[in-house]
């Protein structure tokens, strides 16, 4: 008996020592256990624009690669994204680095906010490039003369809203000065060709469908950001860069100056490090299909992860970077 309990002994020993290096082993290489994938919601943007469109075509490599019921979700895009994935209303989010740094910061519409200080993303995406459309027969040429025009300045609370007030704050404007108008940016297109729009902020990757559509119809103007005020938004908001909008890009002939913030991908802290490492390897070891969406995915790529990131990599998707070599 004495022989039988000391053979029990110690074979509960060897399994208990068995079950912690095991999960010493998992806490060491960065392991989390479970890196099965059931489900991902992507929460993207309006259903015209470059989020959404990209974003369904993640939806499906995921879906295809990893087994899981992925789905892509039309939202206000960036204040609303940053909202879902830190609600577990959604697995992955597009957001601009603005709205990023402003969570992060609890400045902006997070004011108040502490809890988003945690907030990682999966990669950098590309640049979104402000553009300010409106029609030759507005007469509009510059940010000045948006005063006392109808101007749709994006869904409340979006980050085509936050871009639109820091662009008229950066020219010593505000909604005071104009007729602002809560639209997403294709309605506020479609509100241009009845007639009931001015101007409308756009904040996107190039080129965006719905200023190619208006482009069939009108003769379409992108508004300059340059000279003192482009000084000014980059010294107040140090996240925005200098940029043009290629001449042709909406048949008009010559380079527009504007300002560019580049997209974040963002991740919900639901998942665990291998989930999202899974997510990541699914994304990049597809990147035919994702450049194939929309023609500023082409500019997602192993050399630019960290371009323009407002935050950190999650530790899943750096360790995927890692073992490419692309950190």
């Amino acid at each position: 008996m004495k022989i039988r309990a000391t053979l029990a002994a110690l074979s509960a020993a060897v399994l208990t020592l068995t079950a912690c290096s095991s999960s010493d082993a998992d806490s060491a290489s960065g392991g989390s256990g479970d890196a099965k994938v059931d489900f991902v919601t992507i929460a993207a943007g309006g259903t015209s624009g470059p989020y959404y469109q990209i974003g369904a075509s993640m939806a499906q490599v995921i879906g295809d690669t990893l087994g899981a019921d992925s789905s892509v979700q039309a939202t206000g895009a960036s204040v609303e994204n940053i909202q879902l994935i830190t609600s577990d209303r959604a697995e992955i989010a597009f957001v601009m680095g603005d709205a990023t740094r402003q969570a992060i910061e609890g400045t902006g519409p997070f004011e108040g906010q502490n809890d988003l200080k945690d907030l990682k993303a999966i990669t950098a995406l590309y640049p979104n490039y402000v553009q300010i459309v409106t029609t030759a027969k507005s007469g509009i040429k510059s940010v000045a003369d948006l005063e006392g025009k109808r101007v749709g300045v994006g869904d409340q609370n979006s980050g085509v809203e936050l871009n639109a007030q820091m662009i008229l704050d950066a020219h010593d404007m505000n909604y005071d000065d104009i007729e602002e108008d809560f639209l997403s940016y294709s309605d506020a297109i479609d509100q241009m060709k009845n007639g009931q729009v001015d101007a409308a902020f756009v904040t996107s990757g190039l080129p965006n469908a719905s200023v190619m559509d208006l482009a069939t119809s009108e003769d379409v103007e992108i508004v300059p950001i340059e000279g003192e005020g482009m000084d000014k938004l980059k010294e107040k908001y140090p996240f925005f860069d200098a940029s043009v909008i290629p001449g042709g890009t909406y048949d008009q002939a010559e380079d527009v100056p504007t300002a560019a913030i580049t997209n974040q991908l963002l991740v919900s802290n639901s998942l665990n490090d291998d989930q999202v490492y899974e997510i990541t390897k699914a994304i990049f070891e597809n990147l035919d299909t994702i450049h194939a969406a929309h023609n500023a995915a082409k500019q997602i790529t192993l050399d630019s992860v960290e371009d323009g990131l407002a935050t950190e990599l999650h530790p899943g998707a750096k360790r995927y970077f890692e073992e490419q070599g692309a950190l």
